[in-house]
């Protein structure tokens, strides 16, 4: 089984429900599309806060993931509109949810979908042994993660496609983990060390300048 990840911008004029609407009708099309596999879609379905300690993008956007053995693209989600790109991913899941929810309900809690890619000057196998022995473990000491699926880009398309090299998507149980610092990063007494600790190990293997963080939910559609 294959995994791969097409994602979908949304329109300037286009509303956060309208947006919203339109990926999901595309996610029900595409589960009757492909036989087998699971399907799930994480999208942008309102705007982020105005005041975050995480720079959050402001442009909606739409990450279906697909799992399944036909490695073809699939034709609805490469020629919807808004497309912009398609990824071969390596998935791993170094903390899990225990999903309780129907399919085709949003998932609780609130995501945070990280696209990213290697800092300028380190080797790809640098890159992966700092983000995957290194940042992974921190982040999971620090942060209240409920659920992390971590993708390493083997393969992207062409035409639109951004060159990312990693797909990132972490789930907190409820909003106030992931947006409130106090929260996200701890007390008042460890919280500025640990906000310099993640960047300093950020920094240290991806180009910080090109990551482009979302305020997401996520629908799995067909697990």
């Amino acid at each position: 089984m294959k995994k791969q990840i097409y994602l979908i911008s949304g329109r300037k004029d286009e509303s956060y429900e309208e947006f919203k609407t339109r990926i999901l009708e595309k996610a029900r099309e595409t589960s009757v599309e492909i036989a087998g596999g699971s399907i799930r879609v994480s999208l942008t379905q309102e705007p982020p806060p105005f005041i975050s300690v995480i720079p959050f993008k402001k442009k909606k956007i739409a990450a279906f993931s697909v799992i399944r053995e036909d490695e073809s693209p699939l034709g609805l989600l490469k020629n919807a509109e808004g497309y912009a790109g398609m990824y071969t991913v390596e998935e791993a899941i170094p903390v899990s949810y225990r999903k309780s929810w129907k399919d085709g309900e949003i998932t609780p809690g609130a995501c945070l979908l990280t696209l990213f890619r290697k800092k300028p000057g380190i080797d790809r196998n640098t890159f992966l042994d700092r983000w995957h022995h290194g940042h992974t473990p921190l982040s999971l000491r620090i942060h209240p993660l409920w659920h992390y699926n971590r993708n390493v880009v083997t393969e992207a398309t062409e035409g639109p496609a951004t060159p990312w090299d990693g797909i990132v998507e972490e789930h907190f149980r409820t909003r106030g983990d992931l947006l409130n610092p106090f929260l996200f990063f701890g007390s008042p007494l460890v919280i500025l060390p640990h906000m310099m600790e993640v960047y300093r190990d950020t920094c240290s293997f991806l180009d910080y300048k090109s990551i482009e963080p979302y305020l997401v939910r996520e629908y799995r559609i067909r697990s």
